[in-house]
């Protein structure tokens, strides 16, 4: 016996990396299939668009100090690349940073996509919430490969090998049969059942 999940390698957490409110949901349900790149939701935080606005300065001022001295030309320039090393930190991404510099104006909303196409397995972003840096919003899973962890009985543990091929039965589908490869025979015996987890890659 055994129980489908999804690879832990393959689950990812969308946490904003600063305080925050949510103004807007593109994707609002637990269980909605996203493609990679998807628009999910558009945050709005005041650090953000002070941290815009002061990277455009910068990048102006560079531009406008070309002629002028290497004291004042190197001040401006570590400053226009503080501010571009925190916005990138907060993953900000480099064409919005682009047209940032180019038109000089800040965004008032920044938009998350989602880092891989798979299937929304939570969401607590609400719209108008508020948010704090690292709270975890969406988790998506790309469930293109899964996990099956089977319980292979005490005897018949001896016989189990990593690497070895495995075909793996559901009910849901009588007449298919998923061919996959033993991943991991963990390390642990359950004392109730008497059964090894065993886990198989499909």
């Amino acid at each position: 016996a055994g129980r489908v999940e999804p690879d832990e390698r393959r689950l990812y957490a969308i946490s904003p990396k600063f305080e925050g409110y949510v103004e807007r949901l593109h994707v609002n349900v637990t269980g909605q299939p996203v493609g990679r790149g998807q628009p999910l939701f558009e945050v709005y935080s005041p650090e953000l668009v002070s941290a815009q606005r002061e990277y455009a300065i910068a990048a102006q001022g560079v531009a406008a100090l070309g002629a002028a001295g290497n004291e004042a030309q190197s001040g401006m320039k570590q400053l226009a690349e503080s501010s571009l090393l925190r916005l990138r930190n907060w993953d900000i991404s480099d064409e919005q940073i682009r047209a940032l510099a180019k038109s000089g104006e800040t965004k008032r909303t920044l938009t998350f996509r989602s880092p891989v196409a798979g299937v929304v397995t939570e969401k607590k972003a609400l719209q108008g919430m508020r948010f704090m840096p690292g709270e975890a919003l969406y988790q998506i899973a790309d469930l293109s490969a899964v996990w099956v962890v089977t319980d292979v009985f005490e005897q018949d543990i001896g016989l189990v090998r990593s690497g070895a091929r495995a075909r793996v039965r559901i009910n849901a589908y009588p007449d298919k049969v998923f061919e996959g490869t033993v991943g991991y025979v963990y390390p642990t015996l359950n004392a109730a059942t008497r059964t090894v987890p065993v886990r198989v890659e499909l």
